[in-house]
This record gives structure tokens, C-alpha cells and sequence, in this order.
């Protein structure tokens, strides 16, 4: 099985750095993932590295090989869009976002059998002059003083990351400001949207997406073998680790991460 993964790798066109890996040190009082440029982060914090983020914070950094899942529920035209009653199906619009930052529409799924007068299709919660910046920011909730209900998932779109963090530290001090009705650079999902980040991987020479932040445990349940390759300076690496070791599986994925195990 772990040949087969392999002969996979290679047809991507992609090759393992040579004489280079990562290593998963089992060090007190967190273990460390160590880089092929000897960069040792404690896996608490190898999501912050990669993309911003940190456990309990309320935002991340869209980067390629991410993907961005609105699920909107609906309800019967002229009730509350909330709970269940009038509640009559869902709407999913799952996006990627490409090499150059862009993202883009790659599915929709509809369990509506006829979609209210009142309400919007899914895929157009999100705009297409949204879709088009090279930078994306995600808040998982914000609060802003001209709403009484629950707190809504924002995405922020700018084309450098000097102007994405210019933004995002206004939300932070005035989020009215920046997301306003008008707003080129927002996008307020409804109240009742879900709205979740995931990553694309592949395990056992088949691509798969899982929710950003799962652990290598999560996909791999008690293995025997483990090959886990990362991308590195353009590369897939080795990760070495111990796979009867359950601390060493907490190791977070990352997207683009090949995983093969049995």
C-alpha cells in the first residue's frame, strides 16, 4: 500500500527533497516538529507558523489548497431564519482557493426543493469581485454594534498582505466601518450560515479534504506504518515519526500533506 502511495507521489510530478526531512521530536513539555532548515516549532503552534492561526482565535489565513464550505439553511418566505420552524433544506457552495490566491467555485449542492422569494441562492452569498482578491482572511465571528443577533462569519479580500492586515485591524477596532453595506472588501455570511475552513490532502494515493486543524490521529487510527510528506521549498519531505507513538500522531495536517498508512 505504501509502494502504491509513492508510485502516486511521483506521477504528481512532485519529488522528495534529497538528503532532507522533517523529524518529530518527543521533547517535554511539547513535542516539536523539527524543519529541514532545523526551524523547531512545538506542534501548538505549526497552525500560527502556516497561516496565522492559533487554537481559540477567532480568524485564519486562506492559502492554497484550502477551502472555504457555506452551508445556508432556509426557511419559508416571511418566517424567522432561525431554528426549526418554516426550516425547509439547505444550500452548500464549497470554494478553493487556487495557486494564485483566486478563489474559486467548485461545487453547489441544493436540498430546497424550491428556493424562497426572499431568500438567496448560496453562491451568491459570496460575490465574484470577492472571489478575485489574491488574499484572504476568514473571522469565524464578529461582532458589530448595528446587529442585535449572533455574531456572523466574516471574509476579508485584499490583493497584498499590508492591505489585509490594515483591514483586519480595523474590523478589530470598528468593524462597522469595514464591513458596511457598501463594502468592497467584506463579505457578512447570515446569521445562521455555516461557514468552515477545510484542507485538501491525500491518503493512500486518493485526495480527500478533512476540517483545518485535524491531527494526523484523526486520519490515521492506530497505524502500524506511517509516510507522511510535507511540502517544503516547493518539495514533498519526509516527516519522520514514531507511529506507535499517540503524542507524535496529534502532529496538525497541513494542506498538500500526502499521507499513506496501514
Amino acid at each position: 500500500m505504501l509502494a502504491m502511495a509513492t508510485l502516486a507521489l511521483s506521477s504528481c510530478g512532485m519529488r522528495h527533497s534529497a538528503g532532507t526531512a522533517f523529524e518529530v521530536l518527543p521533547v517535554a513539555p511539547e513535542y516539536l516538529l523539527r524543519s529541514p532548515d532545523a526551524q523547531e516549532t512545538p506542534f501548538s503552534q505549526v497552525l500560527r507558523q502556516y497561516n496565522g492561526f492559533i487554537p481559540g482565535q477567532d480568524w485564519l489565513d486562506l492559502h492554497p489548497r484550502m477551502r472555504l464550505r457555506v452551508e445556508n439553511p432556509y426557511y419559508q418566505a416571511g418566517l424567522p431564519k432561525h431554528g426549526l420552524n418554516g426550516f425547509i433544506g439547505t444550500e452548500i457552495a464549497l470554494y478553493r482557493v487556487r495557486d494564485n490566491g483566486i478563489l474559486r467555485l467548485i461545487s453547489t449542492e441544493s436540498k430546497v426543493p424550491q428556493l424562497p422569494s426572499d431568500q438567496s441562492p448560496v453562491k451568491q452569498l459570496l460575490p465574484a469581485s470577492q472571489m478575485h482578491y489574491r488574499e484572504h482572511r476568514f473571522f469565524l465571528a464578529v461582532k458589530f454594534s448595528r446587529r442585535a443577533e449572533a455574531s456572523p462569519s466574516v471574509l476579508l479580500g485584499a490583493n497584498s498582505t499590508p492591505e489585509l492586515n490594515a483591514l483586519a485591524a480595523r474590523l478589530e477596532s470598528s468593524p462597522d466601518s469595514v464591513c458596511h453595506d457598501s463594502a468592497s472588501h467584506c463579505v457578512v455570511f447570515p446569521e445562521a450560515c455555516s461557514v468552515s475552513a477545510e484542507i485538501e490532502i491525500v491518503v493512500n494515493g486518493v485526495p480527500r479534504t478533512v476540517p483545518w486543524g485535524s491531527t494526523l490521529s484523526a486520519v490515521a487510527d492506530k497505524p502500524r506504518k506511517v509516510e507522511l510528506l510535507r511540502l517544503h521549498a516547493g518539495r514533498l519531505t519526509p516527516v519522520k515519526l514514531d507511529p506507535s507513538d499517540a503524542d507524535a500522531l496529534r502532529l496538525p495536517l497541513l494542506p498538500g500533506d500526502h499521507l499513506a498508512w496501514e
